[in-house]
């Protein structure tokens, strides 16, 4: 099966008062296209940068980062935009909704970006699917975190991403809402056939995806891959 993402011996340094500090230390993995991957580990152990660095929201200090055939190592900060905006959606911890649209407007931004045409039907056909249609007019302050982080995923696969990173999703949620976010991102994943990427400390949340690799001091100590029957 074709990798989607290949990163190879990248490290991130960070220089402060004159010694420097490693976040990642030639880290090297490859992600499948369609697979459910999760990484994981305790706090400080480089998991975000990591994500940022997959998804070209910042560079590594050395090695290479490939995404979707596109090597992001020496583009511009506008270019990785562009292939962002082509081949990746987001879901944070904090929603990053826009406080001044609508629940409707949210979704419609990245397509809006994409100069797509026609496009508040497929917004509200995915408002529909995560089940708040009836919230179209609403804005963030007025919809719940669950509610909140429910537009940010159909926000987030409104440009059918290729790719979909997911940093902490239900790290803001209480239990029973946070099972409920999980359930939709699964299928909502499964019905597009995206690749999904979610850093997490929650174990539980990690054991749901087909493999999952765990940092910790900056480098890899474990990268598990479930085995299914009839494999």
């Amino acid at each position: 099966m074709e990798a989607i993402l290949n990163i190879k011996e990248v490290s991130k340094h960070y220089h402060s008062s004159g010694s420097a500090l490693t976040i990642l230390d030639k880290i090297s993995f490859s992600i499948q296209k369609g697979s459910t991957v999760s990484i994981t580990g305790p706090s400080g152990s480089g998991k975000t940068t990591l994500l940022g660095l997959c998804a070209g929201l910042d560079r590594a200090t050395s090695g290479s980062v490939e995404l979707n055939q596109v090597v992001l190592d020496q583009l511009s900060e506008d270019e990785r935009a562009g292939v962002r905006n082509r081949y990746v959606g987001f879901i944070f911890q904090n929603f990053q909704l826009l406080p001044t649209l609508t629940a409707l407007e949210n979704i419609m931004v990245p397509l809006e970006l994409r100069g797509e045409k026609n496009i508040r039907p497929r917004a509200m056909e995915l408002l529909d699917k995560v089940g708040l249609s009836a919230r179209a007019d609403h804005y963030p302050v007025q919809l719940s975190g669950g509610e909140q982080q429910r537009i940010s995923l159909a926000r987030a696969f409104s440009n059918t991403p290729a790719i979909l990173f997911a940093d902490e999703p239900t790290g803001n949620l209480d239990g029973e809402t946070s099972e409920k976010v999980i359930k939709l991102l699964f299928d909502l994943n499964k019905e597009a056939g995206t690749t999904l990427v979610i850093v997490t400390h929650d174990l539980e949340l990690a054991s749901r995806t087909d493999r999952t690799i765990r940092l910790k001091g900056g480098v890899i100590i474990a990268d598990e891959q479930k085995v299914y029957a009839g494999e």
